[in-house]
């Protein structure tokens, strides 16, 4: 029986020499902390670059009307994934229209609704209680300020920058998983901590680059950069990445582990995303966008 022919990368992401990855990932090891700020920066930037032309579709994966929709949909993400959230809440939504609407809505009628997403009971006291302070503190209508938004119950800094970021223009970094294990893979961070990590990175990026920043992280480590078994063999910054050779370096195999639109067979969603179609279009279309 003839092997399959692998499939190659996608055609657009920025092609990297693999000995040139290797070098740069051995240099960056050996100088490690000895690697100036300025080159850091200019590194950092670099990268970001690099990943608005691999994704330059790359928006909030959650579906959202307004500030209040985003928020509520933050809040029920939690240990659940965007296409589930995305799929029930519409029907959320056209029973809870507003803050107001969620606050005074039954209980089990919202448990019910929500059930799919897991820890449905948890999850409707949040969503219910933050609807409640909106109304009682906020007349009704979702801050627009960080230090307000991480009053509600059930949101921090995450799912306040989230909000900032997308529903009021406001810059803000989303230290969300994806994003503190790339932002350590880099090299950009050696924390933790996700308050932590979020002021280290802030000082490589201007305010203005912070949340088409987060959705690029977010993107390239659901796509490509994974926890367990990275694709650095087709990752468009492996020259530019200290942690280059964690995962398979070899195209073929690294091409078999990428994810959404860029994994195998999905060639025609990729190149609908890169024509601007929207996820709602594409969905229309009969896409589903998960992996």
């Amino acid at each position: 029986m003839a092997a399959a022919t692998p499939v190659p990368p996608p055609a657009h992401l920025r092609a990297v020499d693999p000995a040139r990855a290797r070098a740069g990932a051995a240099r960056r090891r050996r100088t490690g902390a000895a690697e100036t700020p300025l080159a850091r920066k200019r590194r950092a930037r670099r990268i970001n670059a690099v990943l608005a032309e691999a994704y330059p579709y790359a928006v909030a994966e959650l579906d959202f009307e307004n500030p209040y929709q985003l928020l509520v949909a933050t809040v029920l993400s939690a240990q659940t994934t965007d296409v589930r959230v995305n799929a029930t809440t519409p029907r959320l939504f056209a029973a809870c229209p507003t803050p107001r609407a969620l606050a005074e809505a039954d209980e089990a009628q919202v448990e019910q609704i929500v059930r799919p997403l897991g820890f449905y009971r948890a999850k409707t006291r949040a969503i219910r209680a933050l609807a409640q302070r909106i109304v009682d503190d906020f007349d009704g209508e979702v801050p627009g300020r960080l230090e307000d938004l991480v009053t509600l119950p059930g949101v921090g800094r995450k799912t306040a920058n989230v909000v900032l970021g997308n529903a009021f223009g406001v810059p803000g970094l989303t230290v969300d998983t994806h994003f503190g294990r790339l932002a350590r893979r880099f090299g950009w961070t050696g924390e933790e901590d996700p308050v932590k990590v979020e002021r280290d990175v802030a000082e490589l990026f201007e305010p203005r680059d912070w949340t088409d920043l987060s959705q690029r992280l977010v993107y390239h480590g659901r796509r490509v950069c994974h926890a367990r078994r990275p694709a650095c063999g087709v990752c468009p910054v492996a020259d530019l990445c200290p942690s280059y050779g964690e995962g398979p370096t070899g195209t073929a195999e690294a091409a078999a582990l990428l994810k959404y639109e860029f994994a195998p067979g999905r060639e025609a969603l990729l190149e609908g995303y890169l024509a601007g179609r929207t996820r709602a279009q594409l969905r229309a279309e009969g896409w589903e966008l998960a992996p």
